[in-house]
């Protein structure tokens, strides 16, 4: 009877991580538009959302637009690289088009003070990086938190200079599937099951 009661635990633990693989991972990719920035903080505008991958598809083309804005510079400077404030706001939205929900795709804040670093390609030209964590919600107002966005440009020879056309960045997010936590409770009463607490009334003293 033990060896059964121990045979379906590990069957129940083996499952988590298949649970795990079934999380929605939804990735949006934009380009162009102006990067703005100072002491004040970055800000994107007029930067075209031009690929969107999601559990229900992928889709490429003119899809909607990106926008977003940083905290202010906390160290570092605008030039050799540094660290903005969290906060600030990040906005995806779709057009309709191309099987592309039209409305917000993404709305949130950096949760994480995101990155500005300066790197010298093969070519002597500088490009920077703006690396962040983000957290807010996606269409339908599914929670996504830990959204990981990557944003680059390249200013050729000479550095940074209060703005430069922007290149294209990537937008990741992942959120667990309903039918992962699903498996997990369903693990959990199994356990339970398997292995009932026993409660004994206590003794009076004495």
């Amino acid at each position: 009877m033990v060896g059964k009661k121990l045979l379906l635990v590990a069957t129940m633990v083996l499952a988590l991580p298949i649970a795990a693989l079934a999380d929605s991972d939804t990735i949006f990719t934009n380009n162009g538009g102006t990067l703005t920035g100072t002491s004040a903080g970055l800000s994107l505008a007029g930067s075209t959302l031009v690929g969107y991958s999601s559990p229900a598809g992928s889709f490429s083309g003119n899809l909607g637009g990106v926008t977003f804005s940083t905290g202010a510079l906390t160290s570092g400077s605008m030039q050799s690289g540094g660290t903005f404030g969290m906060g600030g706001s990040f906005t995806i939205i779709g057009n309709g088009s191309n099987g592309v929900p039209s409305g917000s795709l993404f709305s949130g804040a950096f949760s994480q003070a995101p990155v500005w670093t300066m790197s010298t390609v093969f070519n002597g030209t500088h490009q920077y990086t703006l690396t962040g964590v983000l957290a807010g919600n996606l269409s339908g107002g599914v929670a996504a938190n830990g959204v990981n966005v990557v944003l680059t440009i390249n200013t050729g020879k000479g550095f940074f200079n209060s703005s430069a056309p922007f290149y294209g960045g990537t937008t990741d997010t992942t959120v667990p599937e309903p039918d992962s936590w699903a498996l997990l409770a369903t693990a959990l009463l199994g356990m339970a099951l398997v292995f009932p607490r026993k409660w004994k009334p206590l003794k009076a003293p004495g």
